[in-house]
């Protein structure tokens, strides 16, 4: 007797579920809870819309992700292969007719400076900006297999570096993709919290100069690790704010009320954390809760869905919604390039 192991394709499973998140998070942005219930009805039962479109999160994601393919099929991943790709995807997008979904002002004003090839990255970042948009689009680097520690968490805050250079922007995302890693190696939800926030610590005052040069020179701390240690402190005090919702754990009350609205890039991975973690074993459950939420919903249940569906994999999502995402042909494609 043969026994068949069955992948759960986890990199299908994250950028299938954060474009579905997006989806459903999109029509509810900027509404209040009751708003929301007034327009979907009650929130375990919020349904994809007839015409799924997804937000500029699930087309920067993409962004990264053709860039990294791009980087790592010429070699090596780092900087100086990563960067290139990264600015042309960025800039591509941009200039789209596509990105006409209510993208973020920063993102815009990097954007806009990166068309200028002679301008050096580190002078396009917003050195002053930690938006949710420097997170919401990391977690192909958390499913590109076979990068080192120091790689992966190297292009995490490179990518949100090119237009978010605030370090709590670079923190949140280097912790955004290691969750988004340790789910699709199998880490238990359970230990999810303790694992993110020991990571936080060992890196409080690790500034990756090959990734990010002189970056932390446009800010007024007096060293790269006084810098980036600002970053790594409200990272881990958001932590703590969603270690205490999970104490005493209220899925039925807005998620925003215990971890933040979610416009900030350590905010809305801790929201979307909160999110997942609530309904580990129901993914769509998760992601409802995501969506009916008070603050930036497409990017907390953007990152909701990345989360559920590196851990449960690509079955986790209903054929009828995964079938009609916005990208589903893409999506589908790179994650079968990265499934464990």
């Amino acid at each position: 007797m043969t026994t068949t192991t069955v992948r759960k394709r986890a990199a299908t499973g994250a950028l299938l579920g954060l474009a579905l998140g997006d989806a459903l998070g999109f029509p509810t942005e900027f509404n209040d809870v009751p708003s929301i219930l007034a327009k979907c009805g009650p929130w375990r039962g919020m349904e994809l819309p007839g015409r799924p479109f997804v937000s500029d999160d699930t087309q920067m994601t993409l962004a990264v992700a053709r860039a990294l393919r791009t980087a790592m099929d010429r070699g090596l991943l780092v900087p100086t292969r990563l960067e290139r790709p990264l600015r042309e995807e960025f800039v591509d997008w941009y200039q789209s007719p596509e990105n006409n979904r209510a993208p973020g002002r920063t993102c815009l004003t990097a954007c806009d400076l990166l068309k200028d090839e002679r301008r050096l990255w580190q002078d396009a970042s917003q050195i002053g900006s930690k938006g949710c948009g420097a997170n919401m689009r990391v977690a192909p680097v958390g499913l590109a297999p076979g990068l080192s520690e120091e790689q992966r968490a190297g292009a995490a805050q490179f990518q949100s570096a090119l237009t978010h250079g605030h370090p709590t922007a670079l923190a949140a995302s280097d912790l955004t993709a290691h969750a988004v890693r340790l789910l699709a190696q199998g880490a238990p939800p359970a230990g999810l919290v303790g694992q993110l926030r020991a990571y936080a610590v060992a890196n409080r005052t690790r500034y990756h100069h090959r990734w990010l040069g002189d970056l932390w020179t446009r800010s007024q701390d007096p060293s790269a690790e006084h810098f980036i240690a600002r970053g790594w402190d409200e990272c881990l005090g958001v932590l703590d704010r969603l270690a205490e919702a999970l104490r005493d754990p209220a899925p039925e009350s807005d998620p925003c009320l215990a971890t933040g609205a979610g416009w900030i890039a350590e905010e809305a991975m801790a929201t979307g954390l909160l999110c997942f973690l609530l309904f580990p074993d129901e993914p769509v459950t998760a992601l409802r809760r995501a969506a009916c939420s008070s603050g930036d919903s497409d990017s907390i249940a953007c990152l909701t869905g990345a989360f559920a569906g590196a851990h449960a994999g690509a079955d986790a999502w209903p054929t009828p919604w995964a079938d009609r995402i916005e990208y589903q042909g893409e999506l589908v494609t790179l994650g079968a390039l990265w499934d464990l």
